[in-house]
């Protein structure tokens, strides 16, 4: 069982969660609800964990294929529900941008199976409601 340990420790609404090997995050809520700016709001860690768990997943299957990743990134957009509380993520847009010695089609599969298949955090979002789209760019690397 994971163990999460949370904190208050900046004004109101600024928490620290650390897990049981020490490594932590901070959390504030917005300003206009009294937040201080002191770290991520509780739901942009969840698109974040979605980006942490799939890329973890394309590098992996990358690295199975071969391919010579250089640089990795993944831009993430998400629109959460409307007038409703508590307000889920409604559609999740993502764009890897990955370079190196990669072939293209290899690089889509990866983020397919990743985000269709083995991604927990995308089922989860997917479980809840939301859509989650992406598209991929290939930056080839540049041949002396």
């Amino acid at each position: 069982m994971v163990t999460i340990q949370l904190e208050r420790v900046n004004g109101d609404y600024g928490f620290r969660a650390t897990d049981e090997n020490g490594h932590s995050i901070q959390t504030d809520t917005n300003p206009e609800s009294g937040g201080l700016g002191f770290g991520v709001r509780p739901m942009q860690a969840v698109l974040m964990a979605l980006g942490g768990c799939s890329a973890i997943d394309v590098v992996s299957i990358l690295k199975k294929q071969r391919q010579n990743l250089d640089a990795f990134s993944i831009t993430i957009k998400g629109e959460r529900e409307k007038d409703v509380v508590p307000a889920l993520w409604k559609t999740v847009e993502m764009h890897f941008t990955l370079s190196g010695d990669i072939d293209e089609d290899k690089a889509r599969k990866a983020c397919s199976l990743s985000i269709e298949k083995y991604c927990s955090v995308a089922e989860t979002l997917r479980r809840a409601g939301a859509s989650i789209e992406w598209k991929l760019t290939v930056v080839s690397r540049q041949k002396a």
